[in-house]
C-alpha cells in the first residue's frame, strides 16, 4: 500500500480542496516544475531550488511518493544513484502550472536582488508560444543556460533543462524577452524581427 501524506486535509468535499490536499503545501508545486524537466537526482532537486531545507525537501518529497504524484527508482550502473521522477498524474499538473504562470506573469517584473534564476523557469511561461513553430524540438539559449522543449505533431509540449543534440531550432534570447513573452507584451514573431531573439533551423523543414 502506497504511503499516506502526512499533511493534514481541508476535509472539505469540494474537488479545490481535493486537490489543495495534495499539492497546496509549500514547495510541493516547485518540485514538480523541476520533475517535469525530467528525472532528478535529490542533489539536483535541491540545488534548483533554492531556500528550501533539506528536512522539507525531503518530506515533500515522502508525501508526493505516498500521493501517488513521484516515484524514485535506482539508476543501473555505472551511474547507481537514485532519481525521482513524476508518475503519469504528477505529469497531469503541468496546465495547473501553465496556468498559475499565466496567472503570475504580470507580476514577474524584473528580478529582485535576492531572486535566484534558472533558465528552465522560463520553460512553462513559453511553451504556448514556442508552440506555434510547430511539431519537433527547440532548444532555447539565454545568458543564464539552456533548456529545451518537444513539441508533438498533436500540440503537446514538455521541457527539459539543459541542451539537446536533438534540436531542430535553436532560440537564442534573454530573460527580458522571456517575460515580454509570457506577459503577451511581445509574439515570437515580433521578437525575431525586433532582433531581440534569433531562431535558427537546425533541420529542414518537412
Amino acid at each position: 500500500m502506497p504511503r499516506q501524506p502526512r499533511r493534514r486535509s481541508y476535509d472539505q468535499h469540494c474537488a479545490a480542496a481535493r486537490a489543495l490536499d495534495l499539492v497546496g503545501d509549500r514547495w510541493t508545486l516547485l518540485v514538480v516544475r523541476e520533475l517535469l524537466a525530467g528525472p532528478r537526482r535529490y542533489t539536483d532537486l535541491h540545488a534548483d531550488l533554492p531556500g528550501v531545507s533539506t528536512d522539507m525537501l525531503a518530506g515533500r518529497l515522502k508525501d508526493m511518493e505516498g500521493a501517488g504524484l513521484v516515484t524514485r527508482r535506482r539508476l543501473p550502473p555505472p551511474a547507481s544513484a537514485s532519481v525521482y521522477e513524476l508518475t503519469p498524474r504528477g505529469r497531469d499538473l503541468l496546465p495547473v502550472l501553465r496556468s498559475l504562470a499565466a496567472w503570475g506573469a504580470p507580476d514577474l517584473g524584473e528580478p529582485r536582488p535576492t531572486d535566484a534564476v534558472r533558465a528552465h523557469w522560463y520553460a512553462i511561461p513559453l511553451l504556448g508560444a514556442l508552440a506555434e513553430l510547430g511539431a519537433g524540438v527547440v532548444q532555447v539559449t539565454l545568458d543564464e543556460g539552456e533548456f529545451h522543449v518537444r513539441i508533438g505533431a498533436d500540440g503537446t509540449v514538455e521541457y527539459g533543462d539543459g541542451g539537446t543534440g536533438e534540436a531542430d531550432v535553436r532560440l537564442l534570447t534573454d530573460a527580458a524577452t522571456c517575460r515580454a513573452l509570457a506577459e503577451g507584451e511581445s509574439t515570437l514573431a515580433e521578437a525575431v524581427e525586433s532582433g531581440r531573439a534569433t531562431l535558427e533551423r537546425l533541420t529542414p523543414v518537412p
